[in-house]
């Protein structure tokens, strides 16, 4: 659209094992995707072994071109090659330095364990200069948050589980707050007795057809035992009103599919 500001973003996958492929790089698929439906242009996904020169050449590279945005995942625990946030710095010429609130989320992660702060345990507190931490509910590594002229550099740890709960719980509120969400409708419901295997398939045919539309299941009962998930659905488009519309029809195709093998739905709620 005319007048609208283009928001341009860049993703690094980091880790030795990502490159070599042992590990599959599913990371770069949900930035991509999630970055490219608040509104920005995604202009390529660099993935690096743990090399703090190489990472921060790039991530230089980069930045040359002012982005808006920078996200990198890896590279942030407490091993000999988490090297990320040493190559941010080394990019954005700061020094690296103990972050005291990184300091005490992890000191109170590992006191319920009672187990001490070891130096490969405070290295992970360790953020360039300016660092803001984000918070990490899920496992130990905070993520961090830098500003580089115009540029918002975002670094989070390479595991899946932790990534996706830190973003969508902290970053892309975030992110919206810059101004690039575009027009959408919400919906959420849950559903009981339907594993959240059997769900993907249906979930995968209704996004065939709805291409302007993001569902999500989050699993909050046992797979097997006592499935129980609750859905989400966001559709994007130019005006509220068809993606009011366009929400309201993925809803409802979406609960006949998931009553169609079992699924009890309650808890409807349109935001």
């Amino acid at each position: 659209m005319s007048g609208v500001k283009s928001w341009k973003a860049w993703i690094f996958t980091l880790g030795t094992e990502v490159v070599s492929g042992r590990v599959v790089n599913t990371n770069a698929a949900y930035l991509g995707r999630r970055l490219t439906l608040l509104g920005f242009n995604v202009l390529g996904v660099v993935s690096l072994i743990d090399d703090v020169n190489l990472i921060s050449e790039f991530i230089s590279y980069v930045l040359a071109s002012k982005p808006d945005l920078l996200v990198t995942t890896g590279g942030l625990g407490p091993t000999y090659d988490d090297v990320t946030l040493e190559a941010v710095a080394k990019a954005l010429r700061v020094e690296l330095r103990l972050n005291e609130e990184a300091l005490k989320s992890i000191k109170e992660k590992y006191d319920v364990l009672k187990l001490p702060l070891t130096p490969e345990r405070v290295k992970m507190a360790y953020m360039p200069e300016g660092g803001e931490v984000i918070p990490n509910n899920v496992g130990t590594a905070p993520g961090c948050m830098v500003r580089s002229g115009e540029t918002l550099i975002i670094s989070l740890p390479g595991v899946p589980r932790e990534l996706e709960s830190m973003w969508e719980s902290y970053v892309e509120p975030r992110l919206r707050e810059l101004g690039v969400r575009r027009v959408f409708a919400e919906r959420s419901f849950t559903v009981s007795g339907v594993p959240e295997s059997s769900a993907a398939k249906i979930v995968k045919e209704l996004l065939r057809k709805y291409d302007n539309a993001y569902i999500k299941t989050h699993p909050k009962g046992h797979e097997i035992s006592a499935p129980l998930l609750e859905v989400y659905v966001q559709v994007f488009s130019d005006d509220l009103s068809t993606a009011e519309k366009t929400a309201d029809e993925v809803l409802e195709e979406l609960k006949k599919g998931l009553e169609s093998v079992g699924g009890v739905i309650a808890g409807s709620e349109v935001r």
